[in-house]
């Protein structure tokens, strides 16, 4: 399968902070959950892919293409967490503005998103709430008919209601297998009803890039008391934290660590437990 977005050893440098030559693909056609704490360079990342800012290092290829021309860069679309929208703006003043910008401007489905998300056309962005604003900001990047969606935390701070509407939205988006959504959130359980593939960053590098199903079938979080920890292998844990009232270790392999370590207990794990393991725990 083809890739919409490949991403090589890409390096950014800050004062106190490194994107540290990371890699990985997306597919054409899948969704790529892309998790990590604040501060992880998830945001870089992406403005680096829109060339917002300028990379130190790397390789960017978007749809096979090193140095994409307007062209292919009219079929990207991003939605951050902050809509950046002039407050005095209605939505028809949004859609005269966007229609000049992008050629592939589509008004019918713009007033299909509008109807659909309950947004009142009268009312001016300032007056709409941060899930309206969010909702606003995903109709403009849908109706630009975009072949990759860029969202960076486009659904924090809503509710599970409004978060739920939204992923539905994104669902309906990728029935289209020329559709590919890299989909940045601290929200992880949102992830496996909707993510192909997950690449998790960690202060400035790459974890891992795996398929979903991958991560949540085969990781898992071993508990064992911290007086035995000398008794587990230090290439049979990915990390440990250390707690009150014992350990936990994070497995690549649940089963085989159960097989190996019959006197603990070893449980499936979610992306939210792998990221605490990561960011709080230490290497053997």
């Amino acid at each position: 399968m083809a890739n919409a977005l490949e991403i090589r050893n890409l390096t950014k440098k800050y004062p106190g902070f490194l994107l540290d030559h990371i890699t990985f693909s997306v597919p054409q056609g899948s969704v790529m959950g892309f998790i990590g704490e604040n501060g992880a360079g998830k945001t870089t990342t992406i403005k680096l892919i829109l060339e917002a800012i300028r990379r130190d290092e790397g390789e960017i290829r978007i749809f096979g293409k090193e140095n994409p021309g307007s062209e292919v860069r009219s079929e990207i679309a991003a939605v951050f967490d902050e809509c950046c929208f002039p407050i005095d703006f209605r939505p028809s003043d949004l859609s005269a503005v966007l229609r000049r910008l992008y050629r592939q401007w589509d008004e019918t489905l713009y007033g299909q998103y509008l109807e659909k998300f309950e947004l009142p056309k009268g009312k001016t962005v300032k007056e709409y709430s941060r899930g309206m604003k969010m909702k606003l900001a995903i109709a403009c990047a849908l109706s630009r008919k975009p072949r990759l969606l860029l969202l960076d935390e486009a659904t924090s701070g809503l509710d599970p209601v409004v978060r739920g509407e939204i992923l539905d939205i994104f669902r309906e988006f990728m029935e289209d297998e020329t559709h590919t959504i890299v989909f940045s959130t601290h929200i992880t359980s949102d992830l496996p009803r909707l993510a192909d593939g997950i690449t998790f960053l960690h202060k400035g590098k790459v974890v891992f890039s795996l398929p979903c199903d991958k991560i949540l079938e085969e990781y898992g979080v071993m508990q064992l008391p911290q007086a035995q920890l000398h008794s587990l292998q230090p290439e049979d844990a990915v990390c440990v934290r250390r707690g009150m009232f014992g350990c936990e270790a994070l497995v690549r392999d649940r089963r085989a660590a159960q097989k190996k370590y019959p006197r603990f207990p070893v449980q499936p794990v979610s992306l939210d437990d792998i990221m605490i393991l990561y960011t709080k725990g230490e290497t053997l």
